[in-house]
């Protein structure tokens, strides 16, 4: 990013309203927000609104997308990133891993009292074992803070997770050293560990059954679009990638706050399986 290019976008941000209207766009998520939600929330008429979603979809902060009669906004997470990158790229004479992180560190699983309970084993599943479920895997073991173990496999395994996704995760700080494609009936045998959820993350397992875990753990369907229907390397297929790590940092967040222990086996297979519903977006969706 050039000086002019990043100029530009602080000029966009220059303004109050502009900065609230960001934030709550990055809240919203890669779903993003309608645009009669966002003035309802911000109190600002649809005018003012309208100028403003324009000053920062020139910049490039925000999309649009057309769903029926909405307009749905999203933040651009990777334009942000290259603003913080143009801000931090000389810090520390060119070696900001000396400045420490600019973001905040996630906070620390809260301390229960009485005895120590085991953490919850969650597998991930879908049929390739390349993308979706490994970046389910990578994303819950770094938010899970011991109480949640994370795991993935598929029904036809790929021989490797999907470059790009590894990718993604290691810039983002995910430990993929032990991340490897592998079937599921990995985790039927007498030795395996014993699951308490059990995720699908695509519609179906090339057409068979979500496998038999035994009646203890907990089933939910989260079906989101694969990005192996785009070649490899291409911007659609890293569009993609992003879009899916967000959506799924989103529902797994909202998992390791559940109050599992706390909840009826009901209950919370539906607070689980809720997560699923929302929808997500991707631009280019052909």
């Amino acid at each position: 990013m050039e000086a002019t290019e990043a100029a530009s976008v602080f000029s966009a941000l220059g303004q109050g309203s502009r900065l609230d209207l960001l934030r709550t766009l990055l809240d919203a998520g890669p779903d993003g927000l309608p645009a009669g939600v966002l003035a309802e929330r911000l109190g600002i008429v649809p005018s003012t609104l309208s100028f403003h979603l324009r000053g920062l979809e020139q910049v490039g902060l925000i999309r649009s997308t057309r769903q029926g009669r909405s307009l749905i906004y999203a933040a651009q997470i990777d334009r942000l990133r290259h603003v913080v990158t143009f801000l931090t790229e000389t810090c520390c004479g060119g070696r900001p891993e000396l400045c420490g992180s600019l973001t905040p560190a996630p906070a620390a699983a809260p301390l229960r009292d009485g005895p120590m309970v085991a953490a919850f084993n969650v597998l991930f599943l879908c049929t390739r074992n390349s993308a979706r479920s490994v970046m389910a895997e990578a994303i819950l073991n770094k938010l899970g803070g011991g109480r949640f173990r994370a795991y993935s496999a598929g029904s036809d395994p790929a021989a490797r997770p999907m470059a790009e996704v590894l990718r993604k995760l290691e810039s983002l700080g995910h430990d993929v050293s032990a991340v490897r494609s592998k079937s599921y009936r990995e985790f039927q045998g007498p030795d395996a560990p014993r699951m308490d959820f059990v995720i699908t993350l695509c519609d179906e397992l090339q057409g068979q059954h979500c496998p038999d875990f035994g009646g203890q753990a907990i089933t939910a369907s989260w079906p989101l679009p694969g990005p192996g229907r785009y070649e490899a390397g291409s911007p659609d297929r890293q569009l993609m990638v992003n879009e899916l790590y967000a959506s799924l940092h989103r529902r797994l967040g909202i998992l390791t706050n559940l109050k599992v222990d706390a909840l009826d086996r009901l209950s919370l297979r539906h607070r689980v399986d809720d997560l699923g519903e929302s929808p997500l977006t991707v631009a280019r969706e052909r």
